[in-house]
């Protein structure tokens, strides 16, 4: 199976194209060749989809969002075939995968609503016979650079709120993980999207996601992924004007105080720190916990993880899957030996497994920390991977300081029973999602969803405020006096 381009509403065939392998994590098995883009096939999505603007645009907004709710009902309809996809190329186990696929579905649903509000405002003009609003316009054609971890949510949250707004997008998927964006072309297609509103030019980001950039004429870029490239991205789409929204790394913490359910903690630190093999930008890879009840969160932690299954995805049994390759375990391996080298105390995991069933996946043991130093490396810097360090507190307000000590600010967690604990911590702790007695995971399709400091750039995916990357504020001033009246200088 080989995948193409699909532009202005066709599968550009081209045989000669370089194309490279998209692997199984699980078994490494070949799944389909994708193919690997060039500058010249990012102008032709380009082209198309500013031509389709024009007239998308002038599309009423509810018309509009028809075509969402269209999108949707036929995700549901393929839910179960898009999540055995989905685990097949990322490695996810099926249960996270059924849940993607099912928060794309609530995205279709959600922004298919705007298209009948994508709310202005009206405001008294302070000169007599005159009227003062604003509107959202939509901008034009925009880029999107979606990560492999969550190959189909996260592209829902930038596509759906572009074309609810009146936007025709360009989409680089993951060279991982293009199945998915395969497979939503194929839904745009059945119901009938019109040519160039949807365009998917898979490819490397050096390749493609740099001509998306640089391109004049695509005027919002909208990134998932590291750090370090959306710094890339944020200082490319600078010097050409255009508007950049970054989501990137986290660093997330579980704060588990001494009055809190130590056993309701346990069940959200496994789930935050090894679902989806600790592959998520909100993963939990910091506990810090208060040194009362230290000891028997290890405890527990350690007797829960024994009841962790590891294997292929597809398998309803398992809890962990593969990560998602060769490199990403190479990472995941240096940062357990550097964590070694800092002092800290290995209480599980710390292996890649690589005999048996595992021999020609990618799969790495869930593992655990202890006595980690809050400034060490294995707790400063993102993973990705199964490996969470526990830290030592002894007191709510050194929690606080230790949660916020990290360049990232995306998740985090407090468990506590106390009401006034819990309220000052919302308050105080610097990111851009706090979960009160749940793990660090779990973020809502109607909520913003994004962090502070290296985490981002100030703007959202998700909620009424995706729409803010999407559109343009217009004012508009209609003066029915019958004469000229000048604000400021005719005021009385």
């Amino acid at each position: 199976m080989k995948l193409n381009n699909y532009i202005g509403g066709s599968w550009q065939e081209s045989e000669e194209a370089n194309f490279t392998a998209v692997m199984n994590p699980a078994n490494g098995k070949e799944l389909a060749q994708v193919k690997l883009s060039t500058k010249e096939d990012v102008n032709l999505a380009v082209k198309a989809a500013k031509e389709a603007q024009k007239k998308w645009a002038l599309v009423p907004a509810p018309k509009r969002a028809d075509f969402l709710y269209e999108i949707g009902y036929l995700m549901k309809k393929k839910k179960e075939h898009l999540a055995q996809v989905l685990t097949k190329e990322m490695g996810k186990v099926i249960e996270e995968a059924r849940g993607e696929v099912q928060e794309g579905i609530d995205m279709a649903f959600y922004m298919a609503g705007e298209g009948r509000r994508l709310f202005g405002e009206t405001v008294p003009s302070e000169l007599q016979d005159k009227f003062a609003m604003s509107v959202r316009a939509p901008i034009g054609v925009v880029g999107l650079i979606t990560p492999w971890n969550f190959p189909v949510a996260i592209a829902t949250w930038k596509s759906f709120p572009a074309i609810v707004a009146g936007n025709t997008f360009v989409w680089k998927p993951a060279t991982e993980t293009p199945m998915m964006a395969y497979e939503m072309a194929l839904i745009f297609e059945e119901v009938g999207l019109p040519e160039g509103v949807a365009n998917i030019v898979f490819g490397s980001g050096t390749e493609v996601g740099t001509a998306m950039i640089e391109h004049p004429d695509v005027r919002v870029i909208s990134f998932t992924g590291s750090t370090e490239t959306g710094r890339h991205v944020a200082e490319t789409g600078g010097r050409h004007l255009k508007k950049v929204s970054l989501e990137m790394g986290g660093k997330n913490a579980v704060i588990v105080l001494e009055d809190a359910d130590i056993d309701l903690a346990v069940e959200g630190i496994l789930w935050s720190a090894f679902g989806t093999a600790g592959q998520r930008c909100t993963a939990c890879s910091r506990v810090i916990v208060h040194k009362d009840v230290k000891k028997e969160l290890e405890e527990k932690l350690l007797t829960a993880m024994e009841a962790l299954t590891i294997g292929d995805g597809l398998d309803e049994t398992v809890k962990v899957g593969p990560v998602i390759n060769q490199k990403a375990l190479e990472k995941i391996q240096r940062y357990v030996e550097i964590g070694k080298s800092e002092g800290a105390t290995l209480l599980a995991g710390g292996n890649v497994l690589a005999e048996g069933e595992f021999a020609k996946g990618h799969y790495y043991e869930p593992t655990i920390f202890t006595d980690v130093k809050w400034n060490s490396r294995i707790a400063q810097e993102e993973i990705f991977g199964p490996v969470v360090s526990l830290i030592e507190v002894a007191s709510m307000e050194e929690a606080i300081e230790v949660n916020n000590s990290v360049v990232y600010g995306l998740s985090s967690s407090i468990f506590s029973r106390d009401v006034n604990k819990v309220f000052q911590a919302q308050r105080d702790l610097d990111t851009g999602i706090v979960y009160v007695n749940a793990g660090t995971t779990g973020a809502e399709i109607h909520l913003p969803f994004g962090g502070t400091k290296g985490t981002g750039n100030g703007h959202r995916d998700s909620g009424v405020a995706a729409l803010d990357v999407f559109t343009e504020w217009k004012s508009i001033y209609i003066d029915f006096s019958g004469k000229l009246q000048r604000a400021q200088i005719d005021v009385d």
